[in-house]
């Protein structure tokens, strides 16, 4: 007889298993009968249904990050931006209150002044390095307080357990996003917050090739709108997308901590240079939440190195050609160091009276910090200060 059917058959179950995860490319799972696909949607049985809702790879990267954040319940989404959004969205009503750290990475400013306002969600941007800022911003209708550990790019630290106290004492969800520090250096759930969010775009995937965020609680009735929200909405990422940032997960820990070292190396090379006006670095004595950071961070820091030439916009045009063997690009967390300007990327949506009051002047860089030889990327700043103002 003629076979007809067009896919007949799947893998066979067998007794071995592959050591590395193999990349589930459908869109779509079959189940046995109606009955089993209800107990698939009621949470009664583990299995798939379609992508959008979540897919094997996605499951496995999501398990991998929880493990290192000490949470329950983790989801992977398209991209930094979209967690952040569907936390935001997901949680939030008309009539409902966000606080804010003022020195946020500009896109989740943007949701902050500009789309939660559009739906009848009022903001306060606050500095968030004193927690008496969070406390006398709250009011009746205050939902949520969102803030990053270390703030994207001027580096200034929030005050986690402070603020985690605050936030508890009056019924506030605290989101904290972690894509500074990573859950080496801290586990904001451990510490009071209630949600966690990471852009795995950067450090944790590590290599510039993939785009994914993250989201996680330890309650479920916290989870469930943030997912229904990202399920909805179409927020959740490729299999093939996972499986890469799975892989580049392998080294996360020994790429952290070197770039970490090589940061620290810098900032302290840095602060010696005449072209030089500022160096911000956690760890350095001169930072202004030096406290905060000694109080709540325990060695770790991040890989993260902000510093302000003398000059204008031709100094800083400038040095990025000059040093050229340094990747100019609006991203952090590489294996490579890159170069970004804020004032012309992150933060270009903001006003040059709001940047200049965070302290981004056009003279502005934030580097990532990546792998290489230190004497090789010491040697290709230098080349960067040549001929610029002393």
């Amino acid at each position: 007889m003629k076979k007809t059917l067009i896919r007949p058959t799947s893998l066979a179950p067998n007794s071995s298993t592959p050591l590395v995860s193999p990349i589930i490319q459908s869109n779509v799972y079959v189940t046995k009968d109606p009955s089993t696909l209800d107990k698939i949607y009621n949470g009664e049985i583990s299995g798939y249904t379609y992508a959008r809702e979540k897919h094997p790879n996605s499951d496995i990267l999501a398990k991998r990050i929880n493990l290192l954040e000490n949470s329950e319940f983790g989801f992977i989404t398209s991209s930094g931006m979209s967690a952040i959004a569907a936390v935001l969205f997901g949680l939030c009503k008309s009539g409902e209150h966000v606080i804010g750290g003022d020195q946020l990475y500009g896109r989740t400013l943007r949701i902050l002044q500009d789309d939660l306002p559009r739906l009848g969600i009022k903001t306060s941007l606050v500095d968030t390095t004193n927690y008496r800022n969070v406390l006398e911003s709250i009011t009746k209708h205050t939902k949520i307080v969102i803030i990053e550990l270390i703030s994207n790019p001027t580096l200034r630290i929030s005050d986690i357990i402070k603020i985690a106290k605050v936030c508890k004492k009056n019924n506030i969800l605290l989101v904290v996003d972690n894509t500074f520090t990573t859950p080496l250096t801290m586990k904001p759930l451990d510490l009071g917050a209630d949600v966690v969010i990471h852009s795995i775009t950067k450090l944790l995937a590590g290599h510039s090739d993939v785009t994914l965020g993250y989201f996680a609680t330890n309650q479920s009735k916290i989870f469930k709108p943030i997912y229904d929200y990202a399920v909805t909405t179409g927020l959740t990422p490729s299999p093939f997308e996972c499986w890469l940032a799975e892989r580049g997960m392998n080294t996360f820990q020994i790429r952290f901590q070197r770039c970490q070292e090589n940061a620290e190396k810098l900032a302290l090379w840095l602060q010696k240079r005449p072209e030089v006006i500022n160096v911000i670095y956690p760890k350095l004595g001169n930072h202004p939440d030096i406290k905060i950071f000694k109080k709540i961070f325990k060695g770790n820091s991040c890989n993260m190195v902000s510093f302000e030439l003398k000059g204008n916009r031709t100094s800083a045009d400038k040095f990025a050609k000059n040093a050229n063997r340094i990747s100019f690009a609006p991203t952090l967390g590489d294996v490579g160091t890159t170069l970004s300007h804020p004032s012309s990327s992150s933060h270009r949506s903001l006003s040059k009276h709001k940047r200049k009051k965070m302290g981004i002047t056009e003279s502005f860089f934030r580097v990532s910090v990546g792998l290489e030889n230190f004497d090789d990327l010491k040697n290709e700043f230098r080349k960067g200060f040549r001929d610029l103002k002393k």
